[in-house]
Formats: C-alpha cells, structure tokens, sequence
C-alpha cells in the first residue's frame, strides 16, 4: 500500500458549476451557499463556486463567502481564456473574475484543433497566445492558476505535439496545476493510463504542497461519465502520478455527470492508501451525500456505491446468516468507515435469519426457537404474497413484528372514513378538491374531523392529523414526503390490486408504510395511518427509549 503521508491527493469538488449542469438540477444562492459549507465541513480542499460574471447569482455567491468565509476549503473562480485577438487586460471576463476576490482561478483552454479552428474561429498560433497571456496576467495580479486542458484527450489522440503545446504554454506561463479534461467522456481506462504516463513524462510534473513555493506544475484529472467509466478514469490517471481529482457530489453533471466523488474520495483513501480528507470527515460522506441530493431536490441513489441506502443491505437468506457471523463475507469495507450502515432487508425470499436480524436491528429480542420467529415469517410471506413490499417500507414490518410479539401499541383507534372528490373547471384545465371526514377515537373519546386537500390523499391525511393532533401535538410537526403507487395485476385493468408506499418525515427523521387494496384509497389509508402510528412511536422513542431502527434515522 501506498504511504499515505507522502502521497495526498488534493479533491477538487466542482459541484456548484459543472454539477449544476446537470438537467433538472437550478440551484438558488442560499443552496450554493449551503451546499459549500457542507463540502467545507467535509474537508474537501478546492471548491468551484462558478463562474463569476457569467450570472449574477455566482457573483453575489463569491461576494457572500467574502463576508463569511469557509473554515478551510479554498474557493475557486473559473473562467475561460481571453478571447481571441485582445489583450488579457481587455477581457471584461477576466475583470470579473479578479472582482471575485479568490485566491486561485481555474482557467480552461483548447487542447484540441478541431475545437480551436472550428468552435474559436482562430488559428492555433493564436490559441497558444491565448493561454499564454490569460495566466500570465492573472498571475501578475497575484492569481494562483489551475489550468483545465479541455477536451484533452481528445485533443492528444487528434494531434498529440500540439495538445502538448497547450499545456507547455500553460506550465511556462505560470500555471500550478495542469488539469487533464475527459470532456466527452469516451475515453477508457487503459487509453488515461497511457496518455497521463506519456505527459507526466514529457512534461516533467512533480509531487509538491500546496501551500509551498511553486516547485513543478502538479498533474490533474477531471473525468466524464459518457462511457461510465469516470471514477475508474480518475483512479487510472491517480496511478500514473495525477495528484488532484475534479468531480461532484453524487456524480451530477451534464449528460451523464462527472466523477462521483463519493466513489472517488473512499477508493483513493480505503482501497489505495492515499490521504484526502481525515477520517472523521469521510465518516460523514453518506451524511453529506443525502443532504446534498435533498438541497438540488433530487432523489438519493439507493443503489449508489459506498453512500446508497442499499450499499450494505443483505436480503438473501444465505447472506444475512454468513454477515451475522462475519461482515467481510458479504462487505468490501465497513459501512460505518463512509458513514453507512448494514441493513438487512426482509422479503417472500427471507429466511429466519432475515427476521432475527431485522428483529435485531429494531432492538427486539428474538430467539430462533421462540415461536414468535416462525409466525413473523410465515405473515411475511402471506403479505407480499398479496401484493405488500416490506424491504422498502420497514415502518410497516416493525409493527407486524410487534403486533407478532404483543406488544404493539394503538394510540387511536379508526372508526370510519368518507372521502368526497370534485372535479372543477379552473382557467386553464380541470382541478381536483377533496373533502375527508374520519371519526377516531382517542382514549375511548370519539372524534368526527372534516379536511381539505388538493386530492383524495392529502385530504385523508390531513383530516386524520387534524382529529389527533390535540391529543399528539408531535404531529403538526409530520408530513408526508412521498407518495408512490404501483399497479401489481396490470391484466385486471381498473379493478387491478394496488400497493401504495408513503414515506413520512417529521422533519428529523423518515419512514416508510405500505398499503394494499383493490381500491387505491384504501390501500392509501392504511399506508397513511400506519405512517402517523409509527411516527407517534418514534416520538415516543425519543422521550422513553423504544424499540426502533437505526437506520430510520439516515434514510
């Protein structure tokens, strides 16, 4: 393995611009502003804020960090080269930039002739100038520069001496970090080995510290993930003396996205020995992965490597029982070194070892011997054989496992429901409102609630939090933050059984409840009655420690 102390490598987190490429992804000011104290908490030394004078949000985003700076993480303006045939000085572009106050710009250029003959309209002569002048004058302004090489290997395949002259002018213009950009993204592993081999050695780059005296320019990787390979890129070119990695929290960007920085940071520090953040700050990266998907308003990939919901979760039989006994069999890493967590998931494919350990998770004690056990299983097995999914809605199972144990709680009891739809005409186009009436009773008291809601569902829950919540006041504070409903006998048309999952948040803490029905209304009130149950159990966890998952508390 690689010493560590000898070896960082230096992340470089383009999230706030390249990342908010990404379509579907329009970030305001207050969520850049966010976004970057949580990467400065991670530890991550580069962030790119934008690209000041391009828009005045990135502006005002560079003017704020002046008045409340990060704690550690240097940011970075980005722009391009001065444009052809005027001087640096001249380039209104370049006056924005120096506005923003960084302490290092990164400076992209055309590596390749296509794009400079073709896209810049110049000649390659005066591409050369182009980088030449632009970080000459940023230096002589007191700049420290990263340059991009954009389309580089691209560039290197289609002329190889000349994308070589774009970086030589770069390094002898003053740049410090040469960056080597998989712009398209179609370049695989074994063609970046070759071709960062082929520079390091041309060029003469060299290992140095940040903070120090310029001693050679440092060699850079900035990936694509057009081929899907830009975290095993970014890796390859680490091997052949890349020192920095550019990328993105949870791999956003445009097209496909960039290198997936929490894929990088884990490979590079737990597979590879090199230092990039401390280890306390990479135990956090799970928690800023999901809080930074929840900012950009995109839903976490559960299936996502070293941060995803299902990165450690063991649904075979033959899985759980061998990761009980040692979680290398089933594990590359500990879940807890990213911090992740081992999850077992129950399902008609559980055995008994599913349900101890899921019973487990939940902190409910359970022999394999103890009847209890077997019952648990056999109704698994009943239930999603009627349609029920429990590995996505495990709220909804730590209550059957109650209700299995005795122990089960009811703090209402339903008496009955009426939900009255109206289709009207709007404007524009036709819009539903919907009218609940529900009766509970509360301690042997009987409460009658009417509610509206913009549908059938959100009347529902509306009207059954308005009848409770003056018995529970927790539940002003629950919400419902995701409704999903699948069709399980689409042959059955209209008439087809439904299964209805409801995610419910109270604003620290989500989970999951599932109903299912012939008819989606009822599958929904089962799934949003259980939701507002299991929420006033956590609640009552929290005050007299109850019997809940961990991992309810990071989903």
């Amino acid at each position: 393995m690689i010493s560590t102390a000898s070896h960082p490598i230096w992340i470089y987190d383009t999230t706030l611009r390249d990342g908010a490429q990404r379509e579907g992804i329009s970030l305001s000011l207050e969520d850049k502003l966010r976004i970057a104290r949580q990467l400065d908490e991670l530890g991550i030394p580069f962030i790119e804020g934008g690209w000041p004078g391009a828009n005045p949000k990135d502006v005002q985003f560079f003017w704020k960090l002046k008045e409340e700076p990060l704690k550690q993480a240097e940011v970075v303006a980005f722009c391009s080269t001065r444009r052809p045939n005027m001087t640096a000085a001249e380039d209104r572009m370049l006056q924005a930039i120096l506005a923003a106050g960084t302490r290092w710009v990164t400076i992209f250029g055309k590596s390749w002739d296509l794009h400079v003959t073709e896209g810049l309209k110049t000649s390659l002569e005066e591409n050369l100038a182009m980088i030449r002048s632009t970080i000459e004058y940023l230096r002589s302004q007191g700049r420290r520069v990263i340059y991009d090489a954009e389309h580089w290997f691209d560039g290197y395949k289609a002329n190889r001496d000349y994308a070589l002259k774009t970086l030589k002018a770069a390094r002898d213009a003053g740049a410090e970090w040469l960056v080597l950009c998989d712009t398209n993204g179609g370049t695989l592993p074994d063609q970046v080995s070759q071709i960062v081999r082929d520079v390091a050695k041309e060029l003469n780059v060299g290992r140095f510290n940040v903070e120090n005296e310029l001693n050679v320019p440092m060699l850079g990787i900035h990936t694509h993930n057009d081929s899907d390979t830009a975290v095993a890129n970014a890796l390859a070119a680490v091997s052949e003396g890349a020192c920095m990695v550019q990328g993105t929290i949870n791999g956003y960007g445009e097209r496909c996205g960039n290198a997936n920085l929490c894929s990088v940071i884990p490979n590079l520090q737990l597979k590879l020995g090199y230092s990039c953040i401390q280890d306390n700050q990479l135990a956090r990266l799970t928690q800023a992965s999901r809080l930074i998907s929840e900012i950009v308003n995109l839903a976490p990939n559960d299936h996502a490597a070293f941060v995803g919901r299902s990165a450690f979760a063991h649904k075979g039989g033959i899985h759980v029982s061998a990761v009980a006994k040692n979680p290398l069999t089933y594990e590359h890493i500990q879940p807890e070194q990213i911090g992740n967590q081992r999850r077992i998931v129950i399902s008609d494919q559980s055995g008994l070892s599913n349900v101890l350990a899921k019973a487990r998770s939940f902190g409910h004690d359970l022999d394999k011997k103890d009847p209890a056990c077997r019952q648990i299983l056999e109704r698994l097995k009943d239930l999603e054989n009627e349609g029920y999914q429990f590995e996505a809605a495990e709220a909804s199972f730590d209550l059957l496992m109650r209700d299995a144990l005795g122990y089960r709680q009811h703090p209402f009891e339903l008496k009955g429901c009426q939900i009255h739809s109206d289709m009207l005409q709007g404007v524009s186009k036709p819009y539903s409102n919907s009218v609940a009436t529900i009766k509970v009773s509360v301690n042997n008291q009987d409460i009658l609630e009417v509610a509206e809601g913009n549908g059938p569902v959100s009347a529902l829950d509306a009207a059954l939090r308005k009848a409770l919540v003056n018995f529970y006041p927790e539940i002003a504070d629950f919400h419902l933050t995701d409704y999903k409903v699948r069709i399980l006998d689409g042959a059955a048309g209209t008439s087809a059984k439904t299964r209805v999952l409801v995610e419910s948040s109270n604003g620290e803490q989500r989970w999951t409840t599932v109903g299912v029905s012939s008819n989606i209304l009822e599958a929904s009130y089962e799934a949003v009655v259980e939701g507002i149950e299991y929420g006033l159990l956590l609640e009552s966890s929290a005050k007299t420690p109850l019997r809940h998952s961990p991992a309810l508390k990071e989903r």
